[in-house]
């Protein structure tokens, strides 16, 4: 009897549309066996609503529960199952699907119940009394370790609480036991019941940064993936107090509890997604208001006087995560017009803040940029004219309400709100410009004595700069303005900063060399003081930002790249601010790397619409002679012996905001370029850039995602990818190349991706079986069909190595389809370099599945032709494969063989088998002595 797939099932019972339904239920069986789970479920799925029979249901059901398990959606496949259990109760194969649906869900004691079912229905299936067998010695298992762990658990607190214990390496050994012991799910669940929960209060009352730090730990075990802990923790120790966590003045505390947060608030939103529906199944509060009362504490934080600089970034990190949809497909965005209406004003007080002095913020170098960050989020989830005009309205409010009636302290606070909007969501930012007496007050601020006044004004001014709309304004009123600050003003700070406003300016024409703003050698002067700023370490890291700043707008030009990438003391401090404290320096630094390597998008004009343009007297772009690709190879080269890759690894480990999805796609952009050319490929390796390419192809932009996928690609093609990607690393490496194989990718991108896994899947089974889990195989097969002959190498190649596995070889050995005749024909192919993959796989695949012998005579004609022309071959690589090919149709049935000997095959071989002793003389002489084996042939007078 089967009970691993929906093969086989019973006749189906006769009755309106019958032949309908029985004929879905055998498509979808006929897809389930090809391994398109997704397919056949779309067919069962089809057939129920076709009216069928109670008993038709019941197979229908425990068809769709197979399909689930295999795609691994275990919830589903028990509610599959229970339907079918329902119409038929003994229904055997349903209670064994869903026994095996409640195994992986972890809810052992439901499945035993099922599985002791299916042993007294059939007392003698070794396959139900096996599976019993297993699951009892889990349950048994599980008791042991939960009452071994009740005496440690119980002993870990005492020893953590005992006060006589003070600062003992007992203690520090008892704290890191019970954060071990609480990332296993039985260890969470001992120490949840043993009234963990308040004991690990009492350890947060200490006020003992390490006893917290164990007790924050152990809270994350406690609540990860567990919707009901989570809300039962926060009953006990209180909203309020967790998120007040955030704002302690030790950094790790307060990085603790925002780990805390972020792993409660990802157990609620499942609970939402889920409809209060936890991993234990049970019914608990409406998470959904469980989340609002979180996020509604961590508004109030943004604003609370004496919260720690570090637990309002912190706090920051958190809603940007949290509140905004993670996909534009998602129709809901309830949450963000909420926090909207609840907490913008405090969002804007953050990015509003103009010092430090007692009574205000206490603010980090990265609050206001973090700010801005999450302003532009929440801008960005907004789905409709209406909702933006209600952003608008509260932001040009909340900016009236400091510009009017505060003096100038109000005008201050007005401005450098404008100033982080022009930073997010520059809209609302170019709306905030306009209102009446604004742009005035930041153009006669910029006059200012104050330092304080004059820095605020003149950095609005750089950022309004930037935006279409008010460029040609500032342009034209802004630059005499701060030329006039370069020159005269006695602070750096100033300056500096006046310098970068006249350097965004001046590459107002991008990489077109003919569009230039300032006179020849200008572009230069700016960027040798901005290299100098960037280099004196006596100047404050803030201001120094600046002058990263100043060099990500200059090295448009390509002559400020050449002497950028020449000045190594330059570089040298780049790469050092890159891993400062100072992470709102991130963006600049992505945005000159990618200027100096060329990585940005760029497509040759056409020289016949260039004519064209020329002769209507249109605008036409030139590139400048230093950004041809010599030039950015020789600057590629000296950006690697400056040691880029630690500096861009660094910039990727980044736990901050600033680390936008946009700034993330630079650095893919710029890791693409440096393993462009193949030696360079080892020096990217050597400094961790293979370990900092995967987060870079797991999140970001699309275009982000896919430029680190590629770089992924070439990497895993030229170098070993078991040394290039250590440990369970390389297995991370499966997802984003498979990504390159979509249509929308371009065909190199293809043809690398299909080359990379085809390393892969030659190095281990596990790793096929990543390859076959991300569902690579239907992609693969199609490009075997393309008619770019790189491109259908590569694919066949890919798929002769995957099918060492069991799962493609059954593939091969499902009738109904056209794999092993692609094998054969292209095996028969001109292209050499095509044919050896196919011939390589008929060999393995004959080896493996003799059944498969009896059916190359079937897929076509030229096949006795293609084998010959194999035997043939002056490659003895191919030859080697053929004869290995004839010797196992040979060995599976006397019938194919006796058809080879009365064919030219015979003669062939005769000669293969006289030459020197090599592996395709052996296999000749063997395929001979088999054909004499059978009598199909006579030994020769010596015997051989």
């Amino acid at each position: 009897m089967t009970v691993s797939g929906p093969g086989n099932p019973e006749p189906q019972s006769v009755g309106p549309g019958a032949s309908s339904v029985e004929q879905l239920r055998k498509d979808g069986n006929e897809l389930f066996k090809c391994g398109d789970y997704e397919g056949a479920l779309t067919a069962y799925t089809q057939a129920l609503g076709l009216g069928a029979t109670p008993q038709d249901q019941a197979i229908l059901h425990r068809n769709r529960a197979a399909c689930h398990l295999k795609l691994e959606d275990y919830e589903k496949a028990e509610t599959e199952a229970t339907k079918a259990i329902e119409k038929d109760g003994g229904d055997i194969k349903a209670l064994y699907r869903r026994s095996q649906a409640l195994e992986k869900l972890g809810r052992l004691d439901q499945a035993v119940l099922d599985l002791q079912r299916c042993v007294s229905l059939e007392p003698k299936n070794k396959v139900f009394q096996e599976a019993l067998r297993n699951i009892a010695g889990q349950i048994q298992e599980k008791v042991r370790y939960m009452s071994s762990t009740d005496a440690k658990v119980e002993q870990m607190f005492q020893i953590l609480l005992d006060p006589q214990e003070k600062g003992t390496e007992k203690k520090q050994k008892a704290s890191q036991n019970l954060v071990v012991l609480a990332r296993e799910d039985a260890g969470a669940e001992k120490i949840f019941r043993s009234n963990g929960v308040q004991l690990l209060q009492r350890l947060l009352d200490t006020g003992e940064p390490d006893l917290m730090l164990a007790a924050l730990r152990t809270l994350v075990g406690i609540c990860s993936e567990h919707q009901s802990r989570t809300v039962a923790t926060l009953s006990v120790l209180g909203t309020r107090r967790v998120v007040s966590m955030l704002g302690v003045e030790n950094q790790a505390v307060s990085l603790a509890a925002c780990h805390l947060l972020q792993v409660m608030f990802d157990a609620l939103k499942e609970g939402v997604k889920k409809g209060f529906r936890g991993k234990e199944g049970a019914i608990i509060v409406d998470p959904a208001r469980e989340l609002k009362v979180l996020i509604s504490n961590l508004l109030e934080l943004l604003t609370e006087v004496g919260v720690s600089g570090q637990g309002r970034d912190n706090a920051l990190t958190l809603l940007i995560k949290v509140v905004p949809r993670k996909s534009p497909k998602d129709p809901n965005n309830s949450l963000t017009l909420w926090v909207i209406d609840q907490g913008l004003k405090k969002i804007l007080e953050v990015g509003g803040s103009v010092q430090d002095p007692p009574g205000e913020l206490t603010v980090t170098a990265n609050s206001r940029m973090s700010a801005s960050i999450l302003l532009s989020k929440l801008f960005d989830d907004l789905k409709c004219d209406a909702e933006r005009e209600n952003f608008h309205r509260l932001c040009e409010n909340y900016i009236k309400s400091w510009f009017e009636g505060h003096g100038l302290a109000g005008k201050l606070r007005a401005i450098q709100t404008v100033s982080c909007l022009l930073q997010g969501p520059c809209d609302a930012g170019n709306r905030a410009l306009e209102l009446n007496g604004v742009m005035e007050s930041v153009i006669a601020l910029c006059a200012s004595e104050q330092e304080e006044e004059q820095l605020v004004a003149v950095e609005t001014l750089i950022h309004a700069a930037g935006k279409a709309k008010r460029a040609s304004f500032i342009t034209a009123n802004g630059v005499s303005l701060l030329k006039d600050l370069y020159k005269r003003s006695e602070k750096d700070s100033i300056r500096i900063r006046a310098l970068v406003g006249l350097c965004k300016l001046g590459s107002a024409g991008g990489t077109d060399f003919s569009m230039k703003q300032f006179a020849e050698g200008s572009t230069l002067k700016l960027a040798k003081q901005c290299r100098k700023w960037l280099c004196n370490d006596q100047m404050d890291v803030g201001t120094r930002r600046w002058a990263v700043e100043g060099l990500a707008y200059l090295t448009f030009d390509a002559d400020v790249k050449e002497e950028f990438v020449e000045d190594a003391a330059a570089l040298k401090a780049l790469f050092q601010l890159s891993k400062s404290e100072e992470r709102s320096v991130l963006f600049a630094v992505a945005s000159a790397l990618v200027n100096c390597t060329n990585s940005y998008d760029y497509e040759e004009p056409d020289p016949k619409m260039v004519e064209l343009a020329k002769y209507a007297k249109q605008h036409v772009p030139e590139q400048h002679p230093k950004d041809k690709p010599s030039f950015v190879r020789a600057r590629v080269k000296k950006l690697l012996a400056a040691g880029v890759v630690s500096a861009m690894t660094c910039m990727v480990k980044t736990e901050s905001p600033v680390l936008t999805s946009s700034c993330r796609e630079l650095l893919s952009r710029v890791f693409l370029a440096l393993v462009e050319e193949v030696e360079d490929r080892g020096t990217v390796v050597a400094q961790g850039g293979g370990k900092a390419l995967l987060p870079l192809a797991l999140e970001g932009t699309d275009v982000g995602q896919t430029k680190a996928a590629q770089a992924l690609a070439k990497l895993t093609i030229t170098s070993n990818p078991e040394m290039t990607f250590p440990g369970e690393r390389i297995y991370e490496v499966v997802r984003p190349l498979i990504s390159l194989l979509h249509l929308n990718c371009s065909g190199l991108q293809n043809f690398e991706a299909l080359m990379a896994l085809t390393n892969l899947a030659g190095i281990s089974e596990r790793l096929r079986q990543k390859i076959l889990k991300e569902k690579a195989v239907p992609m693969i097969e199609g490009y075997m069909f393309e008619e770019h002959e790189m491109l259908r190498r590569a694919a066949t190649e890919c798929m002769c190595n995957l099918a060492m596995s069991k799962e493609v070889q059954d593939l091969f050995e499902a009738t109904g389809n056209d794999r092993l005749k692609l094998l054969v024909l292209y095996s028969g192919e001109d292209d050499e370099l095509l044919r050896r993959a196919p011939a390589g796989g008929l060999a393995m695949l004959t080896s493996t599945r003799p059944s498969l012998c009896s059916r190359i005579p079937q897929v076509t004609t030229h096949w006795l032709e293609i084998l010959q022309a194999l035997l043939l071959s002056p490659s003895q690589e191919l030859q080697h494969r053929g004869a290995v090919v004839v010797l196992n149709m040979v060995e599976a049935s006397r019938e194919i063989a006796s058809t080879l000997m009365e064919s030219e095959v015979l003669e062939i071989l005769s000669v293969l088998a006289k030459d020197e002793e090599t592996p395709v003389t052996r296999a000749a002489t063997a395929c001979l002595g088999k054909a004499v084996e059978y009598g199909l042939i006579k030994p020769s007078q010596d015997g051989k």
